[in-house]
């Protein structure tokens, strides 16, 4: 097995407002986490698409191999196909080796799956045809176990249909941890719900993001056939730091 570090995708994602950082602070919080994922050398960073230009830049300058992702559509994904193909091309222009789509789970639980699979089609496609990993977001705490089955089955039936040869650039992702759940439910990646997305992801590789809190947690993920792992405590999971994260960590 490759070391945790390798498979983690080390997160920043909250506003200044989420956090009750300044703008400024917020900033530095975005560069200490660039610089952390260089000196441990986690497999990437993801950030938001306004911090993707200047990061991808300074891991250039300083000779680092350190992936730079970022997500669209985030992280409601009632966007419009329009909204993320226009987010999605710009982060590509910045430089971005990963982008991170939430799909319109709403469409989906709602039965417009038609709707759903022209959106990751083109997305994918234009990822692809970029050059870049292109990941997709279901948000499994708003879904049944039934909804996690089939919306996994359903994309990596639609991927390997439209871009064979391709799959292992094409991820289906647990969440966005953003996700406002009632009575303390999980709102990230569970043992659970990913032991279903990884029985449903045909050729497709599957990453686990939010809630998973410590070097045990992540072993047991990347045992179970997780390729990457999003987190934002990457030292603590990669065994660096005997840290172990909040609830309120991603």
């Amino acid at each position: 097995m490759k070391a945790v570090k390798d498979y983690l995708d080390s997160t920043y994602l909250k506003t200044p407002q989420q956090s009750g950082l300044s703008p400024e602070e917020t900033h530095k919080a975005v560069m200490d986490l660039v610089r952390e994922a260089m000196q441990y050398h986690f497999y990437a960073v993801m950030i938001r698409p306004e911090y993707v230009k200047e990061v991808k830049d300074y891991l250039t300058q300083q000779n680092s191999s350190v992936k730079v992702g970022t997500v669209i559509g985030f992280h409601e994904g009632t966007y419009s196909t329009a909204e993320k193909l226009a987010e999605a091309k710009q982060a590509i222009q910045d430089g971005a080796d990963d982008l991170d789509f939430v799909t319109n789970y709403v469409a989906y639980k709602n039965g417009e799956i038609d709707k759903v699979k022209s959106e990751i089609l083109e997305a994918t496609r234009l990822g692809l045809e970029a050059g870049k990993t292109v990941k997709w977001i279901l948000e499994i705490a708003a879904l049944s176990d039934e909804q996690i089955a089939s919306f996994t089955k359903n994309i990596s039936q639609w991927v390997e249909e439209a871009f064979p040869g391709r799959e292992e650039y094409v991820f289906v992702k647990s969440s966005t941890g953003f996700y406002k759940t009632e009575g303390g439910k999980p709102n990230g990646a569970t043992v659970e719900g990913i032991k279903i997305m990884l029985e449903n992801c045909g050729k497709l590789p599957v990453k686990p993001a939010g809630g998973i809190r410590t070097h045990e947690d992540a072993v047991k993920m990347i045992e179970m056939g997780v390729k990457r792992i999003g987190t934002s405590s990457a030292k603590a999971l990669s065994g660096e730091s005997n840290h172990q994260a909040s609830d309120s960590d991603y």
